[in-house]
């Protein structure tokens, strides 16, 4: 432990609170709560130190600072540790995969409330449900609510004058708030009803229905009553769709989790009034090293903390890490009194199964589509492979250019992209040497001949594709290296500059390739790419044979000397714009070889 984390240890209060941990560059790599802080955070720095999990060294080795901040109480801090872990995702922490703003159901704060789908919760006094997962099955929910309820849809701000009704009036999906045939008292006890269908109360809204249908019955208002009927008979109709899984008509969670590595799922399978209305799940990452107990408390933090209703019973699948505090935070965060179970049996005991299935298949097709999507190609391979008529997607391509000054310091470069990106550990220099003057074709067959004999002689597999800067005359070079080498079914095919004509072998004519098509733009990212890195390289070895040849040539100026000269002035330029007393003040260099360096250098 450096001295540096050895005085802020020493310095922690004894009492509860958040430590968080920093590494080089100061981000925060690791957040945890502790009921006495010195005492936990001395736990990491004690010799030969280790609290079970794989990372837990690696933590340690990366740790550069620590900060700290008091807590009232343990609860506090665990609050707050959930909120920072949110908002930092700290490499060493367990922390939500797909951090991404779910939806809610926003009942805005008006005199006649609208019902509205949001990403953001503002503080505006409305109230919000959710958030939900499934953002599909919610907005299935919100439709079947307007056709139940007689929500407004519309944005104006009631009551507001020169409003007229809309037609959702005339499809009786509406009473009329705009131009005031509903008071806002009534209007009120349609959106308290709306709500409880909302959360899953839906016994509750159907016997408030049933007594309304009645009273209006009883005072000969038919047509209202029959209005109530109609929309009993929706309700039972969207009850029946929902599975029965309990006859305790109370509201509770079954929560359950699955893992494979270091990634888990947690499913939340909410129960109202007896009847399964929906299925919550969150994908969690760093969970490698992680107890059961561990992983499933940080889960339930995880989820509750963004949740807008904490029902009186969470059913779990096994004992929580915290299990008391956790308890505490819920039962604040709830209209009442909270309780956890562990079922052993029953209804609530075969959700948790039911949730635990859900979490591995939902983990098993997460894991799938990833692969899935590594194995396909991307958009503008596919169009390459249909534009060339290859057999099968160019997902590995190369691509050669030759750089050189009239036949001086030849070199070629060697690009690598693998599924349209480029991969800069293949890139690959190359000087070509034994040819004399400006012979491109001759410069082209050379490096291609080195790299596929390179490639036959380590065993590894040759491009998809292989593109050459040029037209026909360097393709049908290229194709003959590569005949001498026996390969006779390497896709190769030429980038001519100036009309951006690709060739491919055997044929005369350039392909007729779009010129907006993402293939060609794909060969034009490839060339340039590849050209700039020839460019550089012969920059490197034009301005290095340039920087030694002027000095080499002076008589009197070796190796030695030379690394001296340039050590102390920098440059050639430099030496060259220096006084004579200057440049006898090196090292090794007298007066009267300064004058000779001097004299040497302006000529």
């Amino acid at each position: 432990m450096s001295a540096h984390i050895d005085g802020i240890v020493a310095l922690m209060p004894r009492e509860p609170g958040v430590y968080i941990m920093k590494g080089d560059e100061g981000q925060i790599i690791y957040i945890g709560k502790a009921k006495v802080l010195r005492s936990r955070v001395q736990q990491y720095f004690r010799p030969n130190a280790h609290d079970g999990r794989r990372q837990f060294r690696a933590l340690v080795r990366n740790v550069r600072d620590l900060e700290y901040i008091v807590t009232d109480t343990e609860l506090e801090a665990l609050i707050l540790e959930a909120n920072l872990i949110k908002a930092h995702k700290p490499r060493y922490n367990i922390s939500l995969k797909d951090d991404k703003k779910y939806p809610y159901i926003r009942i805005t704060k008006e005199a006649f409330p609208r019902v509205v789908v949001t990403r953001d919760v503002v503080k505006d006094g409305s109230r919000y449900l959710g958030p939900y997962t499934d953002v599909r099955a919610m907005r299935r929910m919100v439709e079947t609510m307007h056709r139940l309820f007689r929500i407004r849809s519309c944005d104006y701000d009631l009551p507001k004058a020169n409003v007229r009704l809309c037609l959702d009036y005339e499809i009786k999906r509406c009473d009329g708030p705009c131009e005031g045939l509903i008071v806002a008292d009534a209007y009120q006890k349609i959106v308290d009803e709306a709500v409880l269908f909302l959360t899953g109360r839906h016994t509750q809204v159907m016997v408030t229905l049933k007594e309304r249908m009645k009273r209006a019955a009883e005072a000969l208002r038919f047509e209202e009553a029959a209005i109530y009927r109609d929309r009993i008979q929706a309700l039972e109709q969207a009850s029946s769709r929902q599975k029965v899984v309990s006859n305790d008509l109370t509201d509770w969670d079954a929560i359950a989790v699955a893992r494979e590595d270091d990634e888990a799922c947690g499913v939340v399978m909410e129960v109202r009034d007896g009847r399964l209305i929906g299925r919550q799940n969150y994908f969690l990452g760093g969970v490698l090293d992680a107890s059961e107990e561990e992983v499933v408390s940080k889960f339930v933090q995880l989820f509750y903390a963004t949740a807008t209703f904490v029902p009186r019973e969470v059913c779990l699948p096994g004992d929580i890490e915290d299990r008391e505090t956790v308890l505490d935070w819920l039962t604040e965060r709830s209209e009442g009194g909270v309780e956890m179970r562990v079922p052993q049996r029953g209804d609530k005991f075969r959700l948790i199964k039911m949730a635990e299935n859900n979490a591995r298949l939902l983990l098993t097709e997460r894991r799938l589509k990833r692969e899935n999507r590594r194995s396909q190609a991307p958009a503008a391979v596919q169009a390459l492979q249909r534009d060339l008529h290859l057999e099968k997607p160019p997902r590995w391509i190369e691509a050669v250019d030759i750089s050189n000054i009239q036949g001086s310091d030849p070199v070629a470069s060697l690009v690598c992209f693998v599924d349209g990106r480029a991969r800069k550990r293949e890139y690959r220099h190359f000087k070509i040497t034994g040819i004399e003057g400006p012979n491109d074709f001759a410069m082209m067959q050379q490096v291609v001949t080195r790299r596929f004999k390179r490639l036959m002689e380590e065993g590894k597999s040759f491009p998809d594709l292989l593109l050459i800067d040029g037209g026909k005359g360097q393709l049908s070079s290229v194709v003959e290296a590569l005949r001498a080498l026996g390969i006779e079914d390497q896709p190769v095919i030429g980038l001519a500059k100036r009309l951006e004509e690709v060739f491919l072998p055997g044929l005369s004519d350039p392909q007729n390739i779009p010129k907006s098509s993402s293939s060609l733009k794909l060969l034009q990212m490839l060339r340039d790419e590849s050209h700039r890195f020839a460019i550089e390289y012969h920059r490197k070895l034009r301005d290095k044979r340039t920087l030694t040849s002027e000095l080499d040539e002076i008589p009197g100026v070796g190796p030695s000397r030379r690394i001296a000269l340039l050590k102390h002035f920098g440059s050639v330029k430099r030496i060259r714009e220096a006084e004579v007393e200057e440049v006898a003040e090196v090292d090794g260099v007298g007066l009267r070889l300064a004058e000779v360096i001097c004299e040497g250098l302006q000529k």
